[in-house]
């Protein structure tokens, strides 16, 4: 594909993201809103740090992800690009941001000039894929469960027919020029059957154990809300942890526990001396 050298991230950790597929080697994904977490999912070894729409509602305290803006997206961006040095980059084109091909290319090179490596777009955009493919942005299409398109969180593809119309559109946005696919909230059996039609990566999100990879929201990982969802393990809870520290602290400064001798500095005796002279002399 004709490639303007504005594009998105290395040829080189697409092609090594890519080859992971036949290799049969699954791809680790998950998102980052921040620049501590960036640092904490490289040393981890996260394959591609997601910057996702899913900000707005797990940190920025939106209702809904379609109120998430530019702006948002490009503060929170430019945070965990501070804390990636080796991991692919994906930045999530946020809703109204790429109902045209020519909206989609000037807010993804946006995204690219701060330093990400691809975008994200959800729904059946063919023309807009073809438009980023053209202009070399590596694309990372969505399908299944759309959280900017779909109101209610339900399975979808959950017949036959639907399901293959969800393949047929997963074929026409690899052929449009999308890199990588995501696939959310469909059967196990779907998400098997497109991966294997594809060339290109599927990364699953509650779409089984097939496809090439899997995206997970980190807040969910490390258990910092209160939701369970069935397809998330909770590798540790923040949510509990984490309140129990600040209750603790609360406690410890009321009670003048905190801070202590160990975390306080003293002037030596002589300029305690001299000082207390001079504001003796003031007065």
């Amino acid at each position: 594909m004709p490639d303007s050298g504005r594009g998105g991230g290395s040829g080189e950790k697409t092609s090594a993201l890519q080859a992971m597929k036949g290799a049969g080697e699954k791809i680790a994904v998950l998102t980052c809103y921040d620049y501590p977490t960036a640092v904490w999912q490289e040393e981890a070894g996260v394959d591609v740090i997601f910057v996702a729409d899913s900000v707005g509602t797990n940190m920025l305290g939106y209702g809904d992800e379609r109120e998430v803006t530019m702006e948002d997206m490009i503060h929170h961006l430019k945070a965990v690009r501070r804390g990636v040095k080796h991991a692919y980059l994906l930045a999530d084109m946020p809703f109204g941001s790429c109902d045209t091909p020519d909206a989609a290319v000037e807010n993804a090179l946006r995204f690219v000039d701060l330093g990400a490596d691809g975008i994200k777009l959800e729904g059946y955009k063919v023309e807009a894929v073809e438009a980023l493919a053209l202009r070399g942005v590596d694309t990372w299409a969505h399908l299944g469960l759309n959280p900017q398109i779909h109101h209610k969180r339900r399975l979808q593809a959950r017949t036959a027919p639907a399901a293959a119309r969800l393949v047929k559109r997963a074929r026409s946005l690899q052929e449009a020029g999308a890199s990588f696919l995501v696939l959310e909230l469909i059967p196990e059996e779907v998400g098997n059957l497109v991966t294997r039609r594809l060339t290109i990566p599927t990364i699953g999100i509650a779409a089984g154990r097939l496809t090439d990879g899997q995206v997970l929201v980190v807040t969910d990982v490390l258990g910092m809300g209160d939701r369970e969802f069935r397809h998330v393990t909770r590798y540790t809870d923040f949510s509990v942890d984490g309140r129990e520290a600040l209750r603790r602290y609360v406690a410890d400064v009321r009670e003048g526990r905190f801070p202590g001798e160990r975390h306080v500095g003293h002037l030596s005796a002589e300029e305690r001396a001299s000082l207390e002279s001079g504001v003796m002399e003031d007065e």
